[in-house]
């Protein structure tokens, strides 16, 4: 029985699954890039722009945080995700600010902060600059970031490049509202000047502190927010000369404050993030054919087994199977409760989530 809440942070939605006391959490609850397929698709599946998985920490943070697009590819990090599943951790917890985490992602560690106001401010650390950082085959102009003229669909763009632990290509426009974002922001995410493909973001520039901006996210398609896209534009805005260092950046779904700190280098993003809905999946929405398709790529240690990968075609190590003994306690919990007895435990477990989460609301509005 897959649990998950589902969290958005202004339209951008994600499926949320916390996997912290997992014994196996290279396991990944049995997902696949055909499952995280499923889950996403609004229509068939749950819905949402991704899967997002809280996990055991590896390098000394608190936990460690995996996620993965509607496509069932896995980006390095997301802002609005990262707020999402600090909104998640909050609730899920009970923590009360000011509360902040240590997050490990592939971009690197962030720390989302629980404000006062019940916004979520994410450190993301300091941008990335230069061609092979972001990575883009764009030089490096007098601005201080890689810069340059693309063709696409017979256009001439200027297109700025600036990485937040994920490639963005930034495009300044007069007219935000009349460009072809379908067309060519899906041709800019596979344009060759990108060798890991890019999240697309066009943006106007109302004042040095505002901007409207849209969002075609590599591996999503247009999308109501991207938090490290805001991050981005900011920074590329700046260095072009077109924008403060603090600016209100209006999306689809809602605006985001973005800093870029003189001082530390460092960008903050600033934003909501809300809870939508609990639930359980139905285990039909993955099918009943026993059909093992690959599992997702884990970036596991050399010296250790990852059986979700490794063992597709059995176990290499059945004499002494590392995750034998976790597989047992599982089998015996299924054994020993009916279809019913797994639904009911997985709603208390949901429902006491959903009465704490009131219960702070109520709390914070008297």
């Amino acid at each position: 029985m897959l649990q998950f809440s589902k969290y958005q942070g202004l339209g951008n939605d994600f499926l949320l699954l916390d996997g912290r006391s997992l014994e196996d959490p290279e396991g990944l609850f049995g997902l696949t890039p055909e499952r995280v397929q499923r889950l996403c698709d609004r229509r068939f599946g749950v819905g949402g722009d991704g899967v997002i998985l809280a996990l055991p920490p590896r390098e000394g943070g608190e936990l460690r945080m995996r996620i993965f697009n509607a496509d069932g590819t896995e980006p390095e990090m997301c802002g609005n995700g990262i707020r999402c599943l600090a909104r998640f951790l909050a609730d899920s917890d009970g923590d009360q600010a000011p509360r902040s985490w240590e997050i490990e992602t592939l971009a690197g560690r962030m720390v989302p902060a629980l404000a006062e106001d019940g916004r979520i401010r994410v450190d993301m650390g300091p941008p990335f600059l230069t061609p092979e950082s972001v990575p883009t085959t764009l030089a490096v102009g007098e601005q201080g970031l890689p810069v340059g003229e693309l063709e696409v669909l017979g256009q001439r763009l200027a297109v700025a490049a600036a990485g937040m632990g994920n490639p963005h290509a930034v495009v300044p426009v007069a007219d935000v509202a009349a460009i072809d974002l379908e067309g060519l922001g899906a041709a800019l995410e596979l344009h060759g000047a990108f060798p890991a493909r890019t999240n697309v973001h066009f943006v106007q520039v109302l004042a040095p502190d505002h901007l409207v901006m849209r969002v075609w996210e590599r591996g999503a398609g247009p999308t109501l927010a991207c938090g490290t896209g805001a991050c981005a534009t900011l920074v590329a805005c700046h260095r072009l000369g077109l924008a403060a260092r603090h600016a209100r950046l209006d999306l689809p779904g809602g605006p985001l404050e973005i800093h870029w700190d003189k001082a530390s280098g460092h960008v903050f993003m600033t934003g909501p993030a809300e809870a939508v809905f609990d639930g359980v999946v139905a285990p039909s929405l993955f099918g009943e054919d026993g059909a093992q398709p690959p599992a997702l790529a884990v970036a596991a240690p050399s010296s250790t087994i990852d059986c979700a990968t490794a063992c597709v075609n059995g176990c290499l190590r059945p004499e002494a199977c590392p995750s034998a003994e976790a597989r047992a306690r599982v089998t015996a919990l299924l054994e020993g409760r009916s279809l019913d007895d797994l639904v009911a435990l997985a709603g208390e477990s949901l429902e006491s989530r959903t009465r704490g989460r009131l219960s702070r609301d109520v709390s914070a509005a008297t």
